[in-house]
């Protein structure tokens, strides 16, 4: 079993795109963050490649284990096949590269091994932060109701657009964050995203984050508390996923918090069927 790391994001992907697209509903997260760092456009904030971690574990010449860290992030896996043997390359790898990992999101079981193998190497605890469900929508259910007005978001909603995601990322990681003063953090995140209106007023939000050959990954679906329960996130997902589809792409892909079953009974009705699940755990001393 042979490691090799990257220092050029456009040799890594000539490497490993096939073997991400073989699975590509799954591999979203890897293979969206992979096109962000092969097209160059978008270098904001932990976008740019120069700054990454890319790393396979071969045998033979066949790629066996893809993968890919984006600081502050934790590590992004994707293996082909019993992973025993490319899970153990890989952080024998990391670790002599003298490489510091705080954490692994993928598939639970690849997730779970990797985890088990660095931080025995490396005297960590692991410790699961978030169980996730992967969703898969090749087509909207005709019965689900699409109410209000559905737009781009643009600047006018800078007003609250801070305080929703801070909202929506306390919500999802427990962090309490404050809003930061730094508006180009918020100003480029209004790209892809979209708002949901009812009587001239913004109610809810969804983004498109992540986009692939064939599909499109929906996330930030946010309702503040004050305009729950009055089906808006179902409406706001419903119409975001049917744009997708309408602008060509052949699927839509969500994650969700397991912990969360309101989120996942409304995606299933919205078409939305289940893949793969993930986990999110971080390494800690």
């Amino acid at each position: 079993m042979d490691f090799k790391i990257y220092a050029d994001v456009k040799a890594f992907y000539t490497d490993v795109y096939d073997v991400l697209m073989a699975d590509e509903a799954q591999n979203m997260l890897i293979l969206g963050n992979l096109i962000i760092g092969y097209e160059g456009k978008d270098t904001f904030d932990w976008r740019d490649p120069a700054n990454w971690v890319m790393a396979t574990a071969s045998d033979g010449g066949a790629v066996r284990l893809v993968a890919l860290m984006t600081p502050p992030f934790g590590i992004t896996l994707y293996a082909v096949g019993d992973f025993a043997a490319s899970v153990k390359c890989l952080a024998d790898g990391l670790i002599a590269a003298n490489i510091n990992v705080p954490g692994v999101v993928t598939e639970k079981a690849l997730a779970a091994a990797f985890a088990d193998v660095y931080c025995a190497a490396m005297g960590l605890k692991p410790a699961v932060a978030t169980e996730m469900r992967i969703y898969e929508l090749v087509a909207v259910n005709a019965d689900v109701p699409k109410s209000g007005r559905f737009r781009p978001a643009d600047a006018r909603d800078l007003s609250f657009v801070p305080y929703w995601m801070e909202g929506f990322y306390a919500e999802a990681t427990s962090a309490k964050d404050p809003v930061i003063s730094d508006i180009e953090k918020y100003r480029h995140a209004i790209g892809d995203m979209y708002v949901l209106e009812d009587g001239g007023c913004v109610v809810a939000t969804a983004k498109i984050s992540r986009k692939t050959a064939s599909a499109a990954c929906v996330s930030f679906v946010y309702t503040p508390p004050y305009f729950r329960g009055r089906g808006y996130a179902s409406s706001v997902v419903a119409h975001l996923s049917q744009k997708c589809l309408d602008d060509g792409f052949k699927s839509c892909v969500l994650y969700t918090d397991l912990a969360n079953p309101t989120s996942n009974s409304i995606y299933q009705k919205i078409g939305y069927n289940p893949i793969a699940d993930s986990l999110e755990i971080k390494f800690t001393p």
